[in-house]
């Protein structure tokens, strides 16, 4: 395997190929506007909501976390041990559970006008354009970045900032035991950005680190059988759950 890069978010940039030399991964995802974070395949919701967390700058205050119960009901409730892990900042999160999509839709327009939390972080449907307009609108207005967690249906035009296509891949080897997972690893594809629209298409393999909560990018994902020859026969497709 090729060594990889460690992924600060608030200091990696891109390659030099691309013409904006200010772009900074994530591209604004926690910091400002609407990110729709999207399901490549159904059951990547928990790889999809590991990335949003993991990935996006995170600073002090309350979040919002509102689930829409269609969501719930597909792929259950985010493990609020899980997202503790992940939270740098020890943001307190407060739950906001609702039923239908116009209900999720205003409780997370109410949260932005409030003023009042970091961040709204939102389990719900594919959202049309005019509805993603207004959030973008709000946020805009009262400086509450927002992120969209959306099954892989979710399709089409909206006004966010920007679409991330996740994927889960086969957990990092472990160095103590070949045949347990490792550090779990994560396919991100830009699928458009507003801000810098030349990076459309542009993949991400990265991996988490549970010691130091960073990101790296690694290289050769897809030739990578270091340290699992002998157990390539026995070793799984390992999925993490979700956060």
């Amino acid at each position: 395997m090729e060594s990889g890069t460690v992924l600060h978010s608030d200091v990696f940039r891109l390659q030099p190929r691309a013409r904006a030399a200010s772009a900074v991964f994530p591209l604004g995802l926690g910091v400002a506007g609407v990110h729709e974070v999207c399901e490549a395949s159904f059951g990547d919701i928990a790889a999809l909501t590991g990335f949003a967390i993991a990935a996006a700058k995170q600073k002090a205050g309350t979040v919002v976390w509102v689930s829409q119960r269609k969501i719930e009901m597909d792929h259950g409730r985010v493990l609020q041990g899980g997202v503790r892990r992940l939270n740098r900042a020890k943001m307190p999160i407060l739950e906001v559970h609702t039923r239908k999509l116009t209900d999720t839709l205003w409780a997370i327009e109410e949260a932005i006008r409030s003023s009042a939390v970091s961040l709204v972080v939102a389990d719900v449907e594919a959202v049309e354009f005019t509805a993603s307009r207004r959030l973008v609108l709000a946020s805009s207005r009262h400086g509450v970045p927002v992120i969209l967690l959306q099954p892989y249906t979710c399709e089409g035009s909206t006004a966010a900032s920007a679409r991330w296509r996740v994927s889960a891949r086969p957990s990092a080897p472990n160095r103590f035991d070949p045949r347990a997972p490792g550090n779990p690893r994560w396919r991100a594809r830009l699928e458009r950005c507003r801000t810098a629209p030349h990076l459309a298409g542009h993949v991400f393999d990265l991996e988490l680190n549970h010691e130091t909560l960073s990101l790296t990018v690694v290289s050769g994902l897809a030739t990578d059988t270091a340290d699992t020859r002998e157990v390539a026969g026995d070793r799984p497709d390992i999925r993490h759950a979700r956060a």
